[in-house]
């Protein structure tokens, strides 16, 4: 009886003292739901940064390679038919506004270089055989008239019958022409511009009546060289702005001449007296 006594004492006293340690530990708490509360990240924002994402670096383009120009078949200082047959097809397609001289130049130079540039030849200011080939696929065989710089033909149009006797300017102004007539037979052509809507040139048959060499106008104060005048104050006479502009402009009536060697020559072979008329062809 004693031991069991004793037993059963040991037995109280170890549930004494477990129940004791058990009572003090804190309570664990209780793991939130998601419905309930909010996350920890979600309560609290993250104090480190968000690394900015770096961009995909995109390959350099192939740089296109340099174009490169063949052996020189002619260039600056050469002279002759080839350099002339150039210079005339430059022209066709308005890369050389000079005169054809079959020799190279520095505009010649300047005109190639700006027609390799344009068809992304190797520019270099002499011809090479892409170049030559090229130019020759965009332009055609020039004339002889582009290759010695001759002036485009004179329309032929119809003489007035008031033409067709004596000695006569005969001015048409469907062709813009006039010719100096002599029985019937055209000695000299050349072209002539007239008077504007406001300050028309007469149309009619005249007749010379003064003639002044070196002529200045009255009323314009402009140069009038070689006057032939043929009624009032309107004569046929030599124009530099009509040599200079062609015919963006008009005279104050009179009939321009804008070649000068022409008006020089046919100046000293019209006499006061000889005809001039005018009309539509």
């Amino acid at each position: 009886m004693v031991k069991r006594g004793m037993i059963a004492g040991a037995l109280a006293a170890l549930l004494v003292t477990t129940f004791a340690a058990c009572a003090a530990e804190p309570a664990a708490a209780p793991e939130a739901s998601a419905s309930t509360a909010p996350s920890s990240s979600a309560a609290s924002p993250s104090t480190s940064a968000t690394p900015t994402p770096t961009p995909s670096a995109k390959p350099k383009p192939t740089p296109k390679p340099s174009p490169t120009s063949g052996p020189r078949l002619f260039g600056k200082g050469d002279s002759g038919d080839d350099v002339r047959d150039l210079q005339a097809r430059l022209k066709q397609i308005g890369w050389f506004n000079a005169g054809v001289t079959g020799f190279y130049g520095n505009v010649t130079t300047e005109a190639v270089s700006g027609f390799q540039a344009k068809r992304g030849i190797a520019v270099t200011g002499f011809v090479d055989q892409t170049t030559l080939d090229r130019l020759h696929a965009m332009t055609r065989e020039p004339t002889e008239a582009e290759l010695t710089n001759a002036p485009p033909p004179i329309p032929a149009g119809k003489l007035d019958p008031r033409c067709l006797t004596g000695r006569v300017m005969c001015i048409d102004k469907s062709t813009s022409v006039l010719r100096w007539v002599i029985d019937g037979t055209v000695r000299m052509s050349v072209e002539v511009r007239f008077g504007s809507q406001e300050l028309p040139t007469r149309e009619g048959q005249f007749s010379v009546f003064s003639k002044s060499r070196d002529h200045v106008s009255t009323i314009y104060h402009t140069s009038m060289p070689f006057a032939m005048f043929f009624s009032g104050g309107q004569a046929v006479h030599y124009s530099p702005d009509f040599a200079a502009n062609g015919y963006n402009g008009a005279s104050h009536g009179c009939v321009n001449v804008r070649d000068y060697a022409a008006i020089t020559s046919l100046y000293d072979q019209v006499n006061i007296g000889d005809g001039v008329v005018i009309y539509w062809s």
